[in-house]
């Protein structure tokens, strides 16, 4: 058994192949169209000298930075690989490391308590030796409920953790597994069925508990009146239960560790948002059980499946991987996605084949929740603690002692026994001065120079030369709470495009600072999404520069009878033919297709060039940093509507705004280019444009349905419509004067 592998890695040539060729095609076709464009600028001067020079530059700029981002992509279908894991082969439970579960949650109003302790009890449940597992939550809001909700989980856990140990249990989230009867334990059994109600009951009665501790204390029971301005909080749920309720008598095996951490938060002092969070949380894991692995968890993002500990570790304990690997990435999935997912929720283009391919170069990158790290890659880059004296110590981790001795024995647990101590300790290492004048999130724990912590963490773990794996099971290991409104989408959107241009435009640009440190193909992949949200400007050019010059009769592209139209049909079919063709090879439809081509061009139009300009702002010292945690509250209006495979347009202004100016503008454009082409005749020049119009209303005709059919509440106000229409009248009148002169 022990000479047997732990995981197997699968290279499908076939698809390298065919990626390749596809690459060296496409490459060739965009070589072809920047010949054509630049060969019109030396053509006779009098053809430049004519109107519509300044937006065919336009157009052509936008050509190009397509092609950029287009050829960063690539590099993510170089070198795909799966992987398969055998997790019966690992040593006995008595050999298998210690680790600890991180979970962060910040808003109870928008992130419910009930759904955050779920995710708790299905890390309790997690199939792991309970000696050595470790849960510590993290309540950046200071909440009252949340700890009240800690408590309860607890009490519930020492009924739900035998529960699921001696039935077999699969599904170790209370929720999903109560809601409808699956084919987890003993169904046949009338002991089970009994014990599954008596279970039950009690999952309801932590609920109720925790319903009417919000009912009374109001919204200032949910979230603390001081939520940015309190002390440290640290409470350790005891292994000795004293609770009214009693343990099942066949099984009164060790609870796992469950810790409540609320750190200390001040006006005065920065917090650093969810990377400030799970770093107070490393430290005060550090001293308590200081396992060597940590798995981090978003607060809705429960354990869907309790093996992935186990497939972690074959990745972690496998000989046959060097020791340099940092962490094991999970995909994200998604309990609430419906079967048309309008908004791409499940987003399947991330963790479909981006992140295959970057397992094939060195490793995925770090995705914020569902991943298991070695705790020592987050000590920074200097590995040789033992080298280091007290001294360089402290100035990397701070001045307590105690984290000091963890770091040294990286792999001992240091759980101290002392109450009061604990507690000293761990209020310091949880205070809001504690990283001042330390390395804390500049070279150690999770890092704070982009609100995307975790890409920038990640980018940072690689160029220090350590590595990550990809695990994608058939079973989900872990399922979340995808956004199902259009408003929380562009929110979402708009906070992650604003991290990752931040780090696009830092000294840690991934194409400058990346090529030195990891392989050109693993910059071109940092690159790719970190310019990603740089799709607003050619988007917003397309959108708009080829509409108003077809109002002005002023052509773009080549004419219809031109040998050169085949290189712009060729590589808009051949993009689509390849968006296609991976959307198929994942399970996906051709409806899913058109669904990421529209929500694609809603997030380029707004929440990237927000999200861009948000970026740029920041770096102009004219706005801080800021984090809104993405609502998880469910409305059953707006799950009515996404169910239905209906857009929820209640959405801010500045999102509707210009889309809807934006659709105004194709549709008037579409109906004069066909009057042109019927009164006018000069189809030949114009109908490449034309079609773009066309291409932009059929591809969006949800917001056309918003705008004129739909008359329930998702639909777009009539006052946000009439206010789109004046600015795309005024957008047209101006860009028409600047068209005529330029």
């Amino acid at each position: 058994m022990d000479s047997l592998p732990l995981h197997v890695c699968h290279v499908y040539k076939l698809s390298i192949l065919l990626n390749r060729a596809y690459s060296l095609v496409h490459s060739t076709a965009l070589a072809f169209l920047i010949y054509y464009r630049v060969s019109f600028l030396f053509q006779d001067l009098n053809i430049r000298a004519t109107p519509g020079l300044v937006p065919w530059l336009l157009v052509f700029a936008s050509e190009l930075l397509l092609s950029f981002i287009w050829l960063l992509g690539q590099a993510f279908r170089w070198r795909p690989v799966t992987r398969t894991v055998f997790p019966e082969r690992l040593p006995e439970d008595d050999k298998l490391p210690a680790i600890d579960v991180l979970i962060c949650t910040t808003d109870p109003d928008k992130e419910p308590t009930v759904e955050v302790m779920n995710t708790v009890l299905s890390a309790i449940a997690l199939d792991y030796p309970p000696e050595k597992l470790n849960v510590y939550v993290s309540d950046d809001g200071g909440s009252p409920l949340t700890l009240h909700g800690m408590r309860e989980a607890w009490r519930f856990a020492r009924y739900w953790l035998p529960f699921c140990r001696r039935y077999g249990i699969k599904t170790r989230c209370p929720e999903p597994y109560f809601s409808a009867l699956s084919d987890d334990g003993g169904l046949g059994s009338s002991e089970f069925t009994t014990e599954r109600q008596k279970t039950k009951e009690m999952y309801e009665m932590m609920k109720d508990s925790i319903t009417k501790a919000r009912e009374r204390g109001g919204q200032g029971h949910s979230r603390s009146s001081t939520a940015r301005d309190h002390p440290s909080v640290i409470e350790v749920m005891q292994d000795e239960y004293n609770g009214p309720l009693p343990v099942l008598a066949a099984d009164k095996t060790k609870m796992p560790l469950l810790v409540y951490v609320s750190r200390e938060k001040r006006p005065s002092h920065p917090h650093h948002f969810k990377a400030g969070a799970l770093n107070v949380l490393q430290r005060v894991s550090s001293v308590i059980s200081n396992s060597p692995y940590i798995l981090a968890l978003d607060c809705d993002m429960y354990c869907s499946d309790p093996t992935s500990a186990r497939h972690a570790m074959c990745f972690h304990l496998d000989p046959n991987i060097p020791p340099s690997l940092a962490f094991v990435q999970f995909p994200q999935r998604f309990h609430n996605i419906s079967k048309s997912d309008i908004y791409d929720s499940q987003l399947r283009t991330l963790f479909s084949v981006p992140w295959q391919g970057l397992d094939g170069l060195q490793g995925p990158v770090l995705s914020g929740t569902g991943f298991y790290i070695k705790r020592v890659s987050l000590h920074g880059s200097t590995r040789n603690i033992a080298d280091m004296d007290l001294e360089e110590l402290k100035q990397s981790f701070g001045s307590s002692n105690e984290l000091i001795k963890s770091v040294r024995r990286i792999y001992e647990p240091n759980l101290m026994d002392d109450q009061d101590s604990l507690q000293k300790v761990t209020q310091l290492l949880a205070s809001c001065s504690y990283e001042t004048n330390t390395k804390w999130g500049k070279e150690v724990g999770f890092l704070y120079d982009s609100v995307v912590e975790d890409y920038f963490t990640g980018f940072r773990l690689h160029c220090d030369g350590w590595t990550s794996v990809y695990c994608d099971t058939s079973r989900p290991q872990f399922l979340g709470s995808g956004t199902t409104n259009l408003n929380d989408v562009l929110i979402q959107g708009t906070r992650w495009s604003s991290g990752l241009i931040d780090v696009g435009f830092s000294k840690f640009c991934p194409l400058i600072y990346g090529p030195t440190r990891i392989s050109i193909l693993g910059s071109m992949c940092y690159g790719e999404l970190a310019f990603f949200p740089l799709y607003c400007l050619p988007l917003w050019c397309f959108a708009t520069i080829p509409q108003l010059c077809l109002l002005n009769g002023i052509p773009l592209y080549p004419k219809v009878s031109s040998s050169f139209v085949v290189i712009f049909v060729f590589i808009f079919v051949s993009s689509l033919s390849k968006h296609l063709y991976e959307v198929l090879l994942t399970g996906g439809s051709f409806q899913t297709m058109k669904n990421e081509q529209r929500i694609w061009m809603i997030k380029s139009v707004t929440c990237y060039l927000y999200g861009s300009l948000d970026a740029i702002m920041k770096k102009m010292g004219m706005r801080e940093a800021s984090f809104f945690p993405t609502n998880k509250v469910v409305d059953d209006e707006q799950v009515k509507l996404y169910q239905m495979g209906k857009f929820n347009f209640a959405a801010s202004n500045i999102f509707l705004v210009p889309m809807v100016a934006i659709i105004i503008l194709n549709m008037v454009a579409f109906v004069g280019g066909l009057l042109r082409v019927m009164f006018v005749g000069d189809w030949d020049k114009i109908l490449v444009q034309v079609f773009i119009s066309g291409y932009i209303l059929i591809m969006n005709f949800p917001l056309i349905e918003g705008m004129m059919i739909r008359t329930d509440k998702g639909r777009i106000q009539p006052s946000v419509t009439l206010l789109s229409a004046i600015v795309s009248i005024i957008f047209s009148f101006l860009g028409s004067i600047i068209i005529s002169i330029c």
